[in-house]
């Protein structure tokens, strides 16, 4: 996806110029004029966009958000007016930039914006956030919104803390052997190339194989960075296309094991979110656009966003993900489940609990699977890099002999 800034106006007049994600200037402009919203203009985020502050955003750390939003919910509950608990936020927040972002929250407030738009405006807080802070406004229930939010962030947080820290020793594994091998290639095998040409001996031919490896390793190791370095940016690049994302997705959730624990990753996140809006009193379509703009996974996204248009053409959600043929069946049956019984919230929870289990579970297994493959392969290579290297030292002694 790329970056786009709009200026955009609600039905009460209040303009807003933000920074969003989309496809193209035509799909974020539909986007929001689907939603209700005046687009004044639409043009891509860069370097001539005329707004520098807005150019020097990022994103806030889902953690210290985390923190901020427990302080709020607190304060709130206690009674305090929004200006006022944003007034004492914002004198006790060590963080720079989030200080920042909340004193122009605070301004934007204080001149009459909503807290939703106000928040919105800053473009670098989650639009599940400022969607649920817009359901607590038109519901007058903020403390109850506030509330579910920050328990779906804890679980979020939670949930991708563990995967974290399952993935922290594999990674670690390999980085250590490509280290390890880049090593051996590139300086341990021209070193014994040179003793072997001095000693002009008969060498084997997995030992030449091996020499002429690593001296065309060293020759060119630095070329060969370079073009590593340009096909990686290249690759990025064009997975920011909508081409290029979904053949990335497509191979991704084709991955052996791996594509499958990814499928039920994103289902999980979804139906998180998704439960967490509707429970906060958001509609259906709404809640299924914003839930589907934050996932990660483009088959799912445009899987989401064709669902929704089902839904609203008046077909049931359970009927209307099942025709994308990409939710497993079961997480389809429960949410029908969900929607007979009027508990479709309760259920979409119980999605994401079973498939955030079964991630961890599959994922521990497929670690336990990974860790000792990489080490047999490890030692493989090694083993067999040095053999080659020593075969003629072995080689030498026994005809001494």
């Amino acid at each position: 996806m790329a970056e786009f800034l709009i200026k955009i106006a609600d039905e009460r007049g209040h303009q807003v110029e933000q920074v969003e994600t989309g496809y193209s200037e035509a799909e974020v402009r539909d986007r929001f004029t689907q939603q209700g919203f005046l687009v004044y203009w639409v043009r891509p985020r860069g370097v001539l966009s005329g707004d520098l502050s807005l150019r020097r955003r990022g994103k806030v750390k889902q953690s210290q958000f985390l923190i901020f939003n427990q302080q709020f919910l607190t304060l709130i509950k206690a009674g305090l007016p929004i200006l006022n608990s944003l007034d004492l936020l914002i004198k006790r927040q060590r963080n720079k930039y989030l200080r920042s972002l909340l004193q122009n929250v605070r301004d934007r407030v204080k001149g009459g914006d909503l807290l939703s738009d106000a928040f919105a405006a800053q473009a670098a807080f989650p639009k599940i956030y400022t969607t649920t802070l817009m359901a607590g406004e038109k519901s007058g229930n903020m403390e109850e919104v506030l509330t579910r939010y920050i328990a779906f962030q804890r679980l979020a947080l939670t949930f991708k803390k563990k995967l974290a820290v399952s993935l922290v020793y594999p990674a670690l594994l390999v980085t250590v052997v490509f280290g390890m091998l880049i090593f051996l290639v590139t300086y341990v095998v021209p070193q014994f190339a040179k003793l072997y040409q001095d000693m002009d001996a008969q060498l084997p031919t997995i030992t030449l194989m091996m020499l002429e490896v690593g001296t065309h390793a060293q020759r060119y190791a630095p070329l060969t960075v370079i073009i590593a370095v340009v096909a990686l940016v290249a690759l990025w690049q064009w997975k920011k296309t909508d081409r290029g994302a979904e053949a990335v997705d497509r191979a991704i959730l084709r991955f052996p094991l791996l594509g499958e624990v990814w499928l039920k990753y994103q289902v999980a996140n979804f139906s998180r979110m998704l439960s967490t809006l509707l429970a906060g009193g958001m509609p259906l379509v709404p809640s299924l656009e914003t839930a589907g703009a934050s996932m990660s996974s483009r088959r799912i996204l445009n899987g989401i966003q064709k669902a929704a248009v089902r839904v609203r053409e008046g077909h049931a959600l359970a009927k209307s993900l099942e025709a994308q043929e990409m939710f497993p069946d079961l997480s389809v049956e429960m949410i029908e489940v969900g929607e007979s019984t009027g508990a479709l919230p309760a259920m979409l929870n119980s999605v994401a609990e079973f498939y955030e289990e079964d991630v961890q579970t599959a994922l521990g297994a497929a670690m336990a699977l990974i860790e000792p493959l990489i080490l047999i392969i490890m030692a493989i290579f090694v083993g067999g890099i040095l053999i080659s290297l020593y075969l003629p030292i072995f080689t030498l002694g026994s005809s001494i002999h």
